[in-house]
């Protein structure tokens, strides 16, 4: 009973990453089984973020508007004007903290897949990069536990090298998401914030972009490896731009996270898929993961399948302010070539056959 006091004690008085902390350190006779709180405490981490990424920004738009009509509108406009006087934060490096991305939750994210990082080569301190992450998936959950928190020790990993994980610029116009998100080092995927990160923030920076985007997420289905990438090159170009070096990133898994309904080119509801993409910049996805409670129910909680993500060799770059279309496709093969080549050595390790290919789109 004592021990069940100290944990609530410390809960009481300890920050955000004490609730799970506490309850990993009771002893296991006071749970009926121990690795299944765990694996709760796991579905637990990653329901918040999932309903976070989902809902959070435009829950809190709905009730900082819905504040200015009750006695807290003073409230909601002293974070109105904060808020206008932070906006551009997010393109000038945002406002990361080391304090989240260590949080003890990122962990029980971590482990839900799990999730894996493998490095291949050593990267720079003196040098900036940009990363291509492949593929999207339905929610980039490898890309986030990878690079959005210290879960897998990237820190550790690549010394020196700060990444800052680039997602859809919108978010960063919802009150609350835009902090929780900058926290994490993860900022918009526009021009102002990327060439702030490459140009006045010194070396040692990794600029994780998802190249294929929103178009890539609607032909994402578990076990199919396919990038949408042969029309991507606005990242080698601003690569050249910079002179910050090229690395291919793959994830094995990303794809089998959910189930997702496919339509056809051509059809009604695939038009209306578009359309969206082009007004809000994102993919609405018809998709499904697994129950809260039950796996053989369907949910918004994504299955646990492994996702390893391998973070290839750096192309080297030159910096080339006006780089010619010419200079633009020797580097995007270069890529393509790295990438494929990235697929190609470790897919037998991942589960997949060696008879398996990476198609590009």
């Amino acid at each position: 009973m004592k021990t069940i006091l100290a944990a609530y004690s410390g809960v009481l008085k300890g920050t955000g990453t004490s609730i799970l902390s506490a309850l990993q350190d009771l002893p296991t006779a006071i749970w009926p089984c121990r690795s299944k709180m765990e694996k709760h405490l796991q579905v637990i981490s990653v329901l918040q973020w999932v309903i976070s990424f989902l809902a959070l920004g435009a829950v809190c738009t709905l009730l900082l508007i819905y504040m200015f009509w009750t006695d807290c509108w003073l409230l909601a406009a002293i974070y109105t004007a904060w808020l206008i006087v932070d906006w551009n934060t997010p393109k000038e490096g945002g406002r990361r903290s080391s304090w989240v991305r260590s949080w003890t939750v990122w962990t029980y994210f971590r482990d839900y897949f799990p999730i894996r990082l493998i490095k291949t080569h050593d990267l720079l301190p003196s040098r900036n990069y940009i990363f291509g992450y492949h593929p999207h998936g339905i929610l980039c959950f490898g890309a986030f536990c990878n690079f959005g928190t210290e879960a897998t020790g990237f820190s550790k990993k690549f010394p020196g090298i700060k990444p800052s994980l680039a997602t859809l610029a919108g978010n960063f116009r919802m009150p609350v998401l835009r902090d929780y998100l900058m926290s994490g080092g993860i900022c918009p995927v526009n021009r102002n914030s990327i060439d702030y990160l490459l140009s006045c923030n010194g070396t040692g920076n990794a600029v994780i972009i998802v190249v294929g985007g929103a178009a890539e997420s609607l032909q994402c289905a578990p076990g199919r490896n396919s990038v949408t990438l042969k029309n991507r090159k606005g990242f080698v170009r601003l690569a050249l731009q910079k002179g910050s070096d090229l690395v291919p990133v793959y994830s094995f898994g990303e794809n089998d996270a959910y189930k997702q309904v496919i339509f056809e080119e051509g059809t009604r509801w695939r038009s209306w898929q578009k359309r969206l993409q082009k007004i809000f910049g994102f993919a609405p996805c018809l998709f499904h993961g697994c129950g809260l409670f039950f796996d053989n129910s369907w949910g918004i909680v994504p299955f646990c399948k492994p996702i390893t993500t391998i973070v290839g060799e750096p192309i080297t770059v030159p910096k080339i302010e006006n780089p010619t279309d010419d200079t633009v496709d020797i580097y995007h093969r270069m890529y393509i070539q790295s990438l494929q080549c990235l697929f190609d050595k470790y897919k037998t390790r991942f589960g997949l056959k060696e008879s398996d290919d990476l198609y590009i789109q």
